[in-house]
Parts: structure tokens; sequence; C-alpha cells
């Protein structure tokens, strides 16, 4: 891709109303940069790696993403980056390769990719040897469908916090952080409630009756926020709130270390109104599609970061007493599934106990790569470089699965699942999903399905059928 330089959100989306093509850049990408990777063409970070923030969206989305280019020293105030002491500022060409890494100057020709006549039937090759199922991570009804047409069977892991930092809800969204009661607060989600509904019906129609697995809202509350002076005191005049009020929200949810603070079921344990608003949206959407479609939609709501039993105890008596409710009144025979996401080691110690409250588990190998090893996914990008040519790391964990270490608490979490519960199903849906040696690893431990991004779901029907082939020869 050979569009022009822009550095923030807001100049992405500017510039792309214009009709113009667009690399965005940044330090590292954040949530609420989404609208600008929407429309941009390309993205490049100087910070991160394959699953950093930058690389799991862009590889949902198919655009071209260098995440964690650390050759290059990336000024956003100043509206430009610096390579070899030269810099490249706003509006000028470079062109990117999300393939081998490599950064161009100027303009470098590009055509679509074109899959061959005998892509469908190796296919099919595929599809009547393996025995994993192959779904995908999709967020929005057009990456669905584009899903759908290389194969997926699923979604296995719909992002809603994506839907939060939409332009026209997040107003309604940062109301509902700033409320100073629960009235307030369900208030301000009432205005959220519609429009997460009409995202889960173009999702639901996209997929048709195959199954869709939608995650609560993950990321601590403090994204949806502004951080510096300036833009807290702009926001503070569009909400019409005291400045200092809303400064005061924003310091208070301030986390020394969000990775590990207050997101996921956590999240939901302290405002029960957010998972309710999901689960209505959820289950209303399905009745509607079901009901105007005659669709069979089969949803599967996830809640993450548990690693308690009690936690989820706790979320399932506020979210199937509400789904029950809906699905009662609207006279129609709905069925979902109750889970969780394992993705806190703890989680895969106790996995018994926790698969007595849930139907199914999906493995959230990213972070329960990150907090295995104590590396941030996002940092970590800095010195596994080294620690691949210093031949401590054969692989980068994030790219392909640690079986030693990750891999035994999978397997360990597998074993004790299917003791609480026999027919539990079991998933993945971290990156490493669509990585061929991971799959093969999935295939090993008995996993039902992997989950990964829309354009790896050809690669993922692949290795699973060399998986199966593999095991087969081996016995």
């Amino acid at each position: 891709f050979s569009p022009f330089l822009y550095f923030t959100a807001e100049a992405a989306v500017e510039a792309s109303k214009k009709g113009e093509k667009v690399i965005l850049v940044r330090q590292e990408t954040s949530p609420e940069d989404i609208e600008g990777m929407i429309e941009a063409q390309g993205i490049l970070t100087a910070r991160g790696g394959m699953t950093s923030h930058a690389a799991v969206v862009a590889r949902g989305m198919g655009k071209c993403c260098v995440a964690g280019c650390e050759s290059i020293k990336v000024y956003e105030e100043n509206k430009k980056f610096i390579i070899d002491g030269k810099a490249y500022g706003e509006g000028e060409y470079i062109s990117i390769d999300g393939g081998t890494g490599n950064v161009y100057e100027g303009i470098i020709k590009t055509h679509e990719p074109e899959m061959s006549g005998h892509f469908g039937k190796l296919m099919e090759w595929a599809d009547e040897v393996r025995k994993l199922k192959v779904r995908t991570n999709a967020d929005t009804p057009k990456d669905a469908a584009q899903a759908v047409k290389f194969g997926a069977e699923g979604i296995g892991l719909c992002r809603t916090e994506h839907m939060f930092f939409d332009e026209a809800r997040i107003p309604a969204v940062r109301e509902m952080i700033i409320a100073d009661n629960i009235e307030q607060r369900k208030a301000a989600l009432e205005k959220i409630l519609p429009m997460q509904r009409e995202d889960f019906i173009g999702i639901f129609e996209a997929m048709g009756d195959r199954p869709v697995t939608i995650r609560l809202l993950d990321p601590p509350l403090h994204e949806f926020l502004p951080h510096d002076d300036e833009a807290i005191i702009d926001l503070a005049n569009e909400m019409k709130v005291e400045h200092e009020k809303l400064k005061a929200r924003v310091e208070e949810l301030k986390e020394f270390n969000p990775m590990l603070g207050h997101r996921g079921c956590r999240l939901a344990i302290t405002y029960p109104e957010i998972a309710e608003m999901q689960t209505r949206a959820i289950i209303e959407a399905a009745i509607q599609v079901k009901k105007e479609k005659g669709i069979d939609v089969k949803p599967e709501i996830m809640v993450p970061l548990v690693g308690d039993v009690k936690e989820l105890a706790f979320l399932k008596e506020v979210v199937t007493k509400l789904a029950d409710e809906l699905i009662n009144d609207s006279g129609i025979d709905l069925k979902y599934m109750y889970g969780t996401m394992i993705e806190v080691p703890r989680a895969t110690l106790v996995a018994d106990e926790i698969a007595k409250d849930a139907e199914f588990f999906s493995f959230g190998t990213n972070d329960l790569t990150q907090m295995a090893y104590g590396f941030s996914r996002d940092d970590a990008g800095k010195f596994i470089k080294d620690y691949m040519d210093k031949k401590i790391f054969d692989k980068d964990p994030f790219q392909a699965i640690d079986r030693k270490g990750v891999g035994k608490l999978m397997r360990m979490a597998v074993e004790l699942g299917r003791k609480g519960r026999p027919n539990i199903k079991l998933g993945i849906c971290g990156e490493h999903g669509g990585e061929p040696t991971s799959v093969e690893f999935c295939h090993d431990i008995g996993l039902d399905y992997v989950s990964c991004s829309p354009y790896r779901v050809p690669i993922a029907r692949l290795s699973a059928a060399q998986a199966a082939l593999a095991s087969k020869t081996n016995r």
C-alpha cells in the first residue's frame, strides 16, 4: 500500500472522507483509534508485535500492518516519524509490506491478490479429513460475511468493546462511565442498547445458523476517556459537565497495570447492569432474527477473565435469569450457551470447578501466554528477537503456542474441564488459532474448534487437515 501518512485517528478519518488512501502511523494503537484503523489502508506502529492491538485488529480487518517497527521514532504531536536520520511527515507517501515488515520510501505498485481455481478444491480435500471445526474472530457483519466466504463455521470471538468506540455511541458510553449512581448509569446504557442490538442482528444474519460466541465487555473503562488536559476540557464542554468532575473521574479510573486491573468479569461484577444490557441486546437480537428471518440463531455468551468459579456463578445468575425471562416472554424456542474464556492461569488449575457453571471454554491464549510468562505482549517485541537470536526461545510464544508451559496449562484445563462437565465444548480464540503448529497442538489435545481472524481461516482449515493426517499416520 502506498497512501499518505497520518498520525492520528481523527486525521485518518478526515483524509479518508476526502477520498485519500491513508496509512495510520502511531507509537502504538489503542481501542480509541479504531475509527482511524477502519478508514486506513495500512497501519504502522513503532511498538507492539504479532499480538499487539494494532496487529490483532488489522488482521481481523484484512488490513496491511507493520507492528513494532522499532527502527522508526514516531513523534505524533509533531506529525512525523524519523528513520536513519530522515523525517517523514503528514501527507507524504510511504509503502509498507505486512508480510515482511518492510517500510519503503515512496510509492510501490500493488495489485489485489487472486486465488486460483485449485484453491477451492484443496479446501474441499482439507475439509474431508479435518476433525477440528474452524471459526472466526469477527466484530462486524462485514468481517463475519468475509469469514463465511473463507469457510468459517461460526464465530469464536466477537469483541463487543470495538462496538463501544463507534463515533455515534461513545458519548453514551462516556455518560455511563461518569454517572454518579446506578439510575444514571442505566439511563446511559438504555441509549446504547438499541445500537448494540442492531450490531448483533447484523452479525446473526451474516452467520445464519452457525454458532456465535460473544464476549461481554472486556477492557477497563479508562480506555473510553481522554487523558490529557486539553482533551478532557473539550470533552467536559461537549458533555456539559464540570471539567474538574470529569478530570477526577479520569484520575479515579487510572490503573498502575490495567492488564491486571478492573476489567473483564471484574467490571461486570462491579457494574452488573453492563452485563444485563449486553445480555438483553444479544438475546433480543437473536429472538428478532429467528422470528423475522427464520434463522436458528445460536448465541454463546462468554464471560472474560474468570479466575474463580464464584465470579462465573455470580454473573451466571445475572445473565441467565434475564436471558431466560426474555426467551419465555417471546414464546419462541431459542437455545443459548453460557461459558467463559480461559486466560487466567488460575482458571486452568480449577477448570473442573469452573466447568460446573460453564457450558464451554474458549482459550484466550494471547492473555494466557502473557500472564504465564509475565511478559507484556505489547512490549515483549523489544526483546523477543534477542531471545530468538540467542536460542533462549525456538519460537516467539506470542506467535506459536508454548507447548511445555502454556500448552501444559491448556492440556490440564481440557482434562479437568471434561472431568467437571463431560460434554463441555472446547475451543481457542487467541491469535494462535490461525498458526499451523498451534492448530496441530489444538488437535492433539482434543479441542472442538479453533477460531482465528477471517483472513487466516483457510490456513486454519488446511492446518487442521494436516494435523488429522499426521495423527493418523503416527497411529
